[in-house]
């Protein structure tokens, strides 16, 4: 498929309301779309397969950013048991000690730094990445 093909093609999608973007994903992919999806999230994917298509050297997971990370490129420094962590949130300071085995916070303890950002904030996050300690 040529850039010429895959630009008319994406031109062609933009125009399609909600209904023509349904049929195409059904007739690209084999199976309605999901129920509730916006007409933005088929474009969106329709266009993407569209210029796969045109590219097929192109790998969906590398041109997506999702390849796998060893776990040495991603390392958390190891942190001295009595360190504290404190970290601000939303108008309060959370200190957070490191332990032998796990962390404690607010009287409890807790086996990683995830499950204490998780106490403190309510959703799920990085505890490294919530405490500053991994970039």
């Amino acid at each position: 498929m040529s850039e010429d093909a895959v630009t008319t093609g994406l031109a062609e999608l933009g125009q399609l309301d909600r209904s023509a973007l349904s049929e195409r994903w059904t007739a690209m992919f084999g199976t309605p779309p999901p129920r509730h999806s916006k007409s933005t999230l088929l474009y969106l994917a329709l266009a993407w397969n569209l210029q796969l298509q045109a590219h097929p050297q192109w790998s969906k997971a590398a041109s997506m950013g999702r390849r796998k990370r060893s776990l040495d490129t991603v390392a958390t420094p190891a942190l001295a048991t009595g360190s504290r962590l404190v970290r601000e949130w939303q108008g309060t300071t959370h200190q957070v000690a490191v332990l032998d085995q796990g962390f404690a916070y607010a009287g409890q303890t807790y086996r990683s730094l995830s499950a204490v950002a998780r106490a403190i904030t309510g959703t799920h996050w990085s505890g490294p990445l919530f405490f500053g300690i991994r970039k």
